[in-house]
């Protein structure tokens, strides 16, 4: 293991490690912030880069939070190819880490794109 891997194994929880280091998923409805909608911001788990705001957050019934849009430069956007098929992974622009994809299906009255993010990919800071 290299010596990055060791400190984010150190840092994380393995579940955190799992999805923001492997690119894993957590399970659908079982995330802390699927149904969640209180004012504040959202962060990456990892690292502490702001994401999300909640004002972009909204209940698509998929079983992840989901927002229409991110921080301006607070994310990247990645071809992912694995699972056989072609997706858009979105990962924190400042330590890489998985947060999950971006679709086209999100709400046509705003961005048209939906963020479907893991819940242990992010932590919530609430508004003061």
């Amino acid at each position: 293991m290299n010596t990055e891997d060791q400190k984010w194994k150190e840092k994380l929880t393995p579940e955190e490690y799992y999805v923001l280091r492997e690119k894993g998923t957590e399970r659908p409805h079982t995330g802390k912030y699927n149904d969640f909608f209180e004012k504040g911001y959202y962060v990456c788990a990892a690292c502490g880069n702001k994401l999300f705001t909640s004002d972009a957050k909204f209940d698509s019934h998929c079983g992840w939070p989901s927002f229409d849009q991110s921080i301006e430069g607070s994310v990247k956007y990645v071809r992912d190819v694995s699972h056989g098929m072609i997706r858009t992974e979105v990962v924190c622009s400042q330590c890489e880490g998985h947060l999950g994809h971006i679709f086209e299906d999100g709400p046509k009255e705003t961005t048209g794109n939906r963020y479907c993010m893991n819940s242990i990919s992010l932590k919530f800071v609430p508004e003061d």
